[in-house]
């Protein structure tokens, strides 16, 4: 198990590296390696964003007759996640960048884009010095010009730094503690002021208080202990009221009934068989209520509710069933 990671091989003694047959392979063979997305892009076909990162498994084959500086150039088969169209890009030794083929547009970046301004505005102006050699002079006094602002600008950042150096800051923060202790001062005097102010004020409301207070004294009070206990009033004889009917409690769930004439024709009384003996007696008492006993009779006519229900369950009618 040691040997299972050596590298080194065992070569007899009478090897021979010439006699190993070489492979004749084409030279636009392609591989397939795993590499990922050197740049956002979008698909023609379907429109598919392709983020930067993305992981692929591509093709890779050398471009021919193509070269920098002796550096071969790949090409690299891709397919679009959504789609399945292929997509293909190369290296870009020149610029250290990948650039685009087909199949896909790359999306923008700026920051590629200002570098390719500034190299062609730098290639621009050396065409033109090459050709011009007024042209040359005005840009070295544009050139001369902006080297002195520069020097200016940063001769006024050294004096504002040493004029910064030369500031006693202890002093300042000295200064301005002092300052912040005088403020605190004077608002303390001022709320001492307002509680004095205050506190003279309610002094004066006192005094006006008790000067109502020795008047009302002045004047004679009823005297308190002439005030009768509190068990007297139960001796004494309370004051008449009117007294409530009482009510039966069977009025309070089916109601009172009323003896009023309505009622009158619901309820028949019993007859009574005449009695002679009586009869004498009815005749004295009827003389006298000629006489005078009207309200009486009046009283005697006008029987209680339960009255009328006992003559009711006395009735004929109730004992012939």
């Amino acid at each position: 198990m040691s040997e299972r990671k050596v590298l080194n091989k065992y070569y007899p003694p009478d090897f021979d590296p010439a006699k190993i047959p070489k492979l004749k392979l084409p030279k636009d063979r392609q591989y397939v390696v795993r590499l990922m997305a050197p740049f956002n892009m979008r698909c023609k076909t379907c429109g598919e964003y392709i983020y930067k990162g993305k992981k692929f498994n591509a093709r890779k084959e050398t471009v021919q007759n193509e070269s920098y500086l002796g550096l071969p150039i790949f090409r690299f088969y891709i397919k679009c996640t959504r789609c399945l169209a292929e997509i293909t890009f190369k290296t870009d030794p020149e610029n250290t960048d990948y650039t685009m083929e087909h199949g896909a547009t790359r999306n923008f970046q700026a920051e590629k884009l200002l570098e390719e301004e500034e190299k062609r505005m730098q290639k621009e102006r050396e065409e033109e010095e090459l050709n011009n050699p007024m042209k040359v002079l005005e840009n070295r006094t544009k050139d001369s010009k902006l080297e002195m602002e520069v020097l200016e600008n940063l001769q006024e950042l050294k004096e504002l730094n040493q004029r910064q150096a030369n500031v006693d800051f202890e002093a300042m923060l000295k200064q301005y503690k002092e300052l912040e202790e005088e403020q605190r001062r004077k608002e303390q005097e001022e709320d001492e002021q307002e509680m004095k102010a205050m506190l003279e004020q309610a002094q004066n409301r006192r005094l006006l208080v008790d000067s109502d207070s020795d008047e009302e004294a002045a004047k004679p009070r009823p005297n308190p202990t002439a005030q009768t206990k509190p068990t007297d009033i139960l001796q004494e004889d309370p004051q008449p009221q009117s007294k409530k009917p009482r009510t039966e409690s069977w009025e309070r769930s089916v109601g009172k009934l009323s003896t009023k004439a309505q009622l009158a024709g619901l309820v028949a009384r019993r007859k009574q068989k005449p009695d002679p003996a009586l009869d004498n007696g009815m005749e004295t008492q009827g003389t006298t209520a000629n006489t005078g006993s009207l309200p009486a009779a009046a009283a005697a006519a006008a029987t209680s509710s339960l009255g009328l229900l006992g003559a009711y369950t006395d009735s004929e009618d109730s004992t012939s069933d």
